[in-house]
């Protein structure tokens, strides 16, 4: 899996009054309903975010990332992948027993895809129509947020750590979207031969692509508790913040 237990993310670079958390229960277009979670910024976002986690759904991890990009001026819901296989999650975060190997293989594309857009549309309800969105996954998340680069959800650009190609599929040929593409040198998972390959393959297609190598850092690197690599945490919060300026509304 992408992060121990008791893992949380690292501090962003620039930190700011958190104003709102909040567990949410959403409804995607089919009616499923999921869990999710809410963070928001005193002063008003230009950005939104929609953190898509590892396979384990939506862990306490992913909600300390929701505040963190709320201290970087950011608004920010991540999402759980379950609720059409396992419902909603008792206290609303997935437990460290949760049984995802049984689940992560009956989730489908089109299913992401639509709790994506009712975490987009909530964004937008509470920060207006015209917020900028975009994704940032980890692992499994990681390859499904690169998959959103050549998809139609009106997202303004994506972001992902430690993703797998094969995972994006011909979504690559029709890349668009500003992508970040966060790299471990030392991933076990994916050879950092592959993760380029794909950023040369979006880039044919026309994504700008902004590909940082971390050399010698493990998957799973962006971890407060991976003191050795606590400059690469903070470089890979650089970039990814890069991207939500670019694309901000003010």
């Amino acid at each position: 899996m992408c992060h121990d237990h008791d893992s949380r993310p690292p501090a962003p670079p620039r930190s700011g009054e958190v104003a709102e958390r909040a567990s949410l229960t959403l409804t995607a277009a089919d009616g499923t309903q999921f869990a999710a979670a809410y963070a928001a910024p005193a002063d008003t976002p230009g950005t939104g975010v929609v953190v898509l986690p590892d396979i384990r759904g939506l862990h306490p991890y992913y909600v300390a990332l929701t505040e963190r990009f709320a201290e970087a001026g950011v608004a920010a819901v991540a999402i759980d992948w379950f609720g059409r296989t396992a419902g909603l999650p008792e206290g609303g975060t997935r437990g460290e027993d949760f049984g995802w190997q049984e689940h992560i293989p009956q989730t489908t594309p089109e299913g992401i895809d639509a709790d994506i857009a009712a975490a987009i549309a909530a964004l937008r309800e509470r920060h207006g129509a015209d917020l900028p969105v975009v994704t940032v996954g980890f692992c499994f998340g990681g390859s499904h947020s690169w998959r959103q680069s050549g998809g139609d959800l009106g997202l303004a650009g994506c972001a992902g750590f430690y993703g797998r190609p094969s995972m994006v599929g011909d979504a690559a040929e029709r890349a668009a979207l500003p992508t970040v593409m966060v790299i471990a040198g030392a991933d076990a998972a994916t050879p950092v031969e592959d993760q380029l390959a794909l950023a040369g393959r979006m880039r044919a297609a026309g994504a700008d692509v902004d590909a940082p190598v971390y050399e010698g850092a493990p998957h799973s690197f962006f971890d407060r508790a991976f003191g050795d690599w606590a400059d690469a945490c903070q470089d890979a919060w650089q970039h990814v913040l890069a991207l939500t300026d670019r694309v901000s509304r003010s």
